[in-house]
């Protein structure tokens, strides 16, 4: 175990702990960016937040990992290997599931249209039991590395056409556009915003802006190669498995690596290809 809130290691069942990471698992970012300008105001749940669903649904996960079947019944649903796209199956789980007696689950993805034309996409639309506020959800699994000054505009994902500054204001812009959906009107708005944040390996100690969660764990990138570390199987993203997936790397790819022992992450990129739109790694979110 580490010093930080990690508890999805603790669970067996790989995607046991993939649902307790989707929940407890802090956003990548603690506050919005003053270099974004915000056209529809939206919220981020703080670390603390995360902390109390997870224990509020430790009981729940607990039971899933002795008898997982339910979650993977439930998503079996997921035709698709995208992992944006698992992520928010494994956040549908929760938001419906019976143990989570926070939320009520309205409706999960919800398309506005207005005449022929399609306006945008609601993920989750919630009751807070607590409030009994109608609250909008936007969930997002993101990888983005930072370059450089590591200033907003500097974070670039796996495939560089998506930035962190392109979703944060994709969020700004589009997503948290609406104020009523289903003859309802929405009271708060929500982005989760999850996955992984990493930093350049030789960091000529640039000071990490203010905006980033320093409260979850960062992982590096680089094209030097590490000893000890293993190549991470495609969901694996989300949370490694318990036991060590394959061996320790001896041929190097495009991909993310991980050692067991320290939980370190580290997203290994071909020099030739750290400016080049054409990656050979996925994007989660397409």
């Amino acid at each position: 175990m580490t010093d930080y809130f990690e508890p999805w290691l603790k669970y067996r069942h790989p995607i046991v702990r993939q649902l307790a990471f989707c929940i407890a698992s802090p956003n990548i970012i603690q506050t919005v960016p003053q270099a974004l300008l915000v056209h529809h105001h939206f919220e981020l749940h703080d670390t603390q937040f995360w902390q109390q669903q997870f224990i509020a649904f430790e009981t729940r996960l607990d039971e899933l990992d002795r008898n997982p079947t339910p979650l993977i019944t439930f998503l079996q649903q997921l035709k698709s290997t995208r992992l944006g796209l698992r992520f928010e199956y494994l956040f549908w789980f929760w938001l419906q599931d019976e143990a989570n007696l926070d939320y009520q689950l309205i409706q999960h993805s919800i398309q506005i249209i207005e005449g022929k034309h399609t306006r945008g996409e609601i993920d989750f639309l919630v009751l807070n039991r607590t409030t009994q506020q109608i609250e909008h959800w936007e969930v997002a699994l993101k990888y983005y590395l930072g370059e450089t000054d590591l200033h907003l505009a500097r974070w670039y994902g796996l495939n560089r056409s998506d930035t962190l500054f392109r979703k944060l204001n994709h969020f700004s812009e589009k997503q948290f556009q609406f104020t009523q959906v289903l003859d309802r009107n929405i009271e708060r708005k929500w982005a989760v915003l999850k996955g992984q944040l990493y930093i350049p390996y030789f960091r000529h100690n640039n000071p990490l802006p203010s905006w980033i969660n320093s409260k979850r764990r960062l992982g590096q990138w680089g094209h030097h190669i590490e000893k000890g570390l293993y190549r991470l199987q495609r969901q694996e993203w989300i949370c490694p498995d318990l036991q060590q997936s394959s061996p320790a790397a001896k041929w190097w790819c495009n991909g993310l690596y991980h050692d067991i022992d320290t939980q370190k992450f580290y997203m290994y990129r071909q020099a030739p290809l750290l400016f080049s739109d054409n990656s050979l790694c996925f994007d989660t979110n397409t």
